[in-house]
């Protein structure tokens, strides 16, 4: 018996033995361990046992140069990154996956070509089977749409890009894609002598179908079109793992690519919007509120830090709504020792956690789980909106457009239908943001002007370090 297959089917059951654990913050990092175990016992597998019409894999000194130089850059990338740019290296890595995925199918095509380009008025499909092309193309498509969105995804979130779009997009795209499709299967049935040029045609077209795909679309569906490129990647990679016969890459590759498609449909659900509404809606892409839509009037009220210390520590519970704008302060540690803090005087303290709250899937949960906030205090949006019938004090942090009330009574509005957090339904909200600046979604927050909303502007870390010293003075 070989051994290469036993290999293969240990790390597939590691990915899936990993993949099942990463749903529960208390055995996530042991999962990614297991999981890391699996993909380094495949790849060892793959250099020191594949064989090729008999021959082993050669040029090891360029395989273990380029290992030891991939793993250089990402320990010193994963060693600087801030919890903030997480996202953005997210949607980074996820794009040289799918650039992965893509050159392997490029590689692929490029070796058939090579062997068959002497044949004189020979079509490629003669030489090709139907199926492989179908892989080799599928790979080669799907991997670049998710290299060049991730890569405008990134540059997006770090704001080097700005969102763009003009009159006629959604039709340029639909054409640019029916170009995408026509192109590969003419490239099947051309010469085989000249196939090359209408393949690589259907790259260059791919890669501009995925830049105009991801351009239009706005922060707010961020973690939404992250989570889609996600699952591109891995149906990529799974089109390289049937190429090569590589069970480990294959179910690899499915795991991705399912994962990544249910988290998609998870985000959309929780965004109450189709995905095709997501992709052609451009929710939160330069939206601004125009002459005629309905705004937002009346007047704020401010609490001073000891007054918002003196109503959370007289509180029997409270209850915390993280949001980017705790993450861009990186308060999340201290957020904690409030929460400690509170405890020590019988409060109760919980966490709201909205499933599209930060800029990615899980943004919230990975932050406070770095600052060892226990899993427990930890909750849903559904049972949270239950919770806030009985709380005291609701402080939110940085959050915005998921605790907008206009989800639920604008109909106008563009987030109108989607599930938020009822943190109106509490005694008393706090609101903790910089400025009255709008959220993603660039609207107004009914929120801000309710009678029982106060607002506390601020840095986040820089008030709940002041809200401590207030509350030991207590």
């Amino acid at each position: 018996m070989q051994l290469l297959p036993i290999i293969y089917l240990i790390a597939s059951v590691t990915y899936i033995v990993g993949l099942k654990m990463l749903s529960h913050p208390s055995t996530a990092r042991r999962g990614n361990l297991i999981a890391a175990a699996g993909m380094i016992l495949a790849i060892a597998g793959t250099i020191f046992l594949y064989k090729y019409n008999g021959q082993r894999l050669g040029n090891y000194e360029w395989i273990f140069s380029a290992i030891v130089i991939g793993c250089i850059i990402g320990v010193l990338i994963a060693k600087k990154v801030k919890m903030t740019a997480m996202p953005e290296l997210v949607s980074f890595f996820n794009g040289m996956g799918g650039a992965c995925a893509a050159l392997i199918s490029i590689v692929e095509f490029d070796y058939i070509y090579r062997e068959h380009r002497l044949m004189d008025a020979t079509l490629f499909s003669n030489v090709v089977p139907p199926g492989h092309y179908l892989a080799i193309i599928a790979g080669t498509i799907i991997g670049s749409v998710s290299f060049i969105g991730s890569m405008i995804a990134w540059g997006k979130l770090s704001g080097k890009i700005k969102d763009y779009s003009f009159k006629g997009q959604h039709l340029f795209n639909i054409i640019i894609l029916l170009l995408v499709l026509a192109t590969a299967v003419f490239t099947y049935f051309s010469e085989t002598q000249n196939v090359n040029i209408p393949f690589f045609i259907t790259v260059a077209l791919a890669l501009l179908y995925g830049v105009f795909f991801v351009l239009p679309i706005g922060g707010a569906d961020m973690p939404v079109v992250i989570s889609l490129l996600n699952s591109f990647t891995g149906v990529a990679a799974a089109c390289g793992g049937f190429l090569y016969d590589n069970k480990a890459m294959l179910t690899g590759g499915i795991l991705v690519g399912a994962a990544g498609t249910l988290l998609t449909i998870l985000m959309c659900r929780a965004m109450n919007r189709s995905l095709m509404n997501v992709l052609i809606g451009s929710f939160g892409g330069n939206a601004k509120t125009e002459p005629g839509e309905k705004s937002v009037h009346g007047n704020i009220k401010e609490i001073s830090i000891s007054d918002a210390a003196m109503l959370m520590a007289y509180s029997k519970k409270v209850m915390i709504v993280p949001g980017y704008g705790l993450a861009v302060a990186q308060a999340q540690h201290t957020c904690h020792e409030l929460e400690k803090a509170l405890e020590e005087k019988g409060v109760e303290v919980r966490y709201a956690i909205h499933p599209v709250a930060g800029r990615m899937p899980g943004h919230m949960n990975v932050l406070l789980a770095e600052a060892d906030v226990s899993y427990d205090k930890l909750l849903e949006m559904d049972d949270a909106n239950e919770e806030f019938k009985s709380t005291d004090v609701v402080l939110v942090l940085g959050a915005n457009d998921v605790v907008n009330p206009a989800a639920k009574n604008d109909a106008s509005s563009p987030i109108y239908g989607m599930p938020i957090l009822e943190v109106e339904l509490a005694k008393n909200v706090i609101v903790n943001k910089r400025s009255m600046k709008p959220g993603y979604a660039g609207i107004e927050n009914e929120l801000f002007y309710r009678p029982k909303t106060s607002m506390l502007f601020g840095d986040a870390k820089k008030v709940l370090q002041e809200i401590l010293t207030e509350l030991k003075e207590i």
